[in-house]
């Protein structure tokens, strides 16, 4: 299945102008419509800051232009976005859409989720809380049934999917994960399969070797390899895994989110947390 229609995720913070220019640069490659989302809600330092008018007991009338002043602020934020978009799409020669809707965060983003082939966004995005200690990006990994590929806050990367880094370990939602990647892996210059000597990052006994992954590959794709890490402490896989793709000079990073979903609260296990905790790379995941 081709990757036909894209959508990022973008906001008030500092990484959405970086979200922008990387989408833009994966669907011009894969011939891919792109959407861009903003959902109109404060950030977290705005409603902080909201918070802080209320409980110092401020008039109404301060409290009215705070609110115009915050507005204000999202609405420029919106305008600065939209044209810096609309700018790519000229040069990338894309088909676009541009999407300005209000509402929560947590609720909205899924719903239009579920309409693209892949979701790009941030580690961490939304605020509200209605995400009862979990994560806007966590949240959309089990909600909308669509792979998700995080981008995180730190770090500078100039191309999506040219390298990418399949972390194996023949689990279910590692082989969901590499479903869903199959489009980019097809497309991309290189992909290494990337397997860890760790117990904990092995999901059953007896897990069929990253050598019958990478004959499965290079059906879609004549350049793939694997490479082994050997001896790497349970609670150090998710930087041993970032540290191998940086080393490789890969720029994406394709994984299972891997957990039990019996239970909400442990859906999210050990492994994706601490890479989701730890991002400094780009990251695919699928459950």
């Amino acid at each position: 299945m081709a990757l036909r229609d894209l959508l990022v995720y973008v906001d008030q913070t500092d990484g959405a102008l970086a979200r922008l220019r990387l989408a833009a640069d994966l669907a011009c490659r894969h011939d891919s419509r792109l959407t861009a989302l903003f959902i109109r809600e404060f950030s977290q330092t705005q409603l902080q800051m909201r918070k802080t008018a209320e409980l110092g007991l401020v008039s109404g009338e301060d409290l009215d232009r705070l609110n115009r002043r915050l507005q204000l602020s999202i609405d420029e934020a919106v305008d600065r976005l939209r044209s810096q978009f609309e700018a790519l799409g000229r040069e990338h020669r894309l088909e676009i859409e541009w999407r300005c809707v209000d509402g929560s965060a947590s609720v909205v983003a899924p719903e239009h989720a579920r309409y693209a082939d892949l979701c790009i966004l941030g580690p961490n995005e939304s605020n509200d809380d209605a995400s009862v200690g979990y994560t806007f990006s966590e949240q959309l990994l089990f909600a909308t049934g669509r792979p998700l590929v995080l981008i995180p806050t730190v770090g500078s990367f100039d191309t999506l999917g040219r390298h990418i880094v399949v972390g194996w370990n023949a689990s279910r939602p590692a082989t969901r994960a590499v479903s869903d990647a199959l489009p980019l892996i097809e497309r991309a210059e290189r992909t290494t399969v990337i397997t860890i000597d760790s117990a904990d990052f092995v999901d059953r006994d007896s897990a069929p070797a990253a050598d019958q992954l990478v004959k499965h590959l290079r059906r879609h794709s004549s350049s793939v390899d694997a490479v082994q890490l050997k001896d790497v402490p349970a609670g150090s896989i998710a930087e041993a895994l970032q540290a191998e793709a940086r080393n490789l000079g890969a720029d994406l990073i394709v994984t299972g989110a891997y957990g039990h979903p019996k239970f909400w609260e442990k859906l999210v296990g050990g492994v994706t947390r601490d890479l989701l905790n730890r991002m400094n790379f780009p990251i695919l995941m699928s459950h």
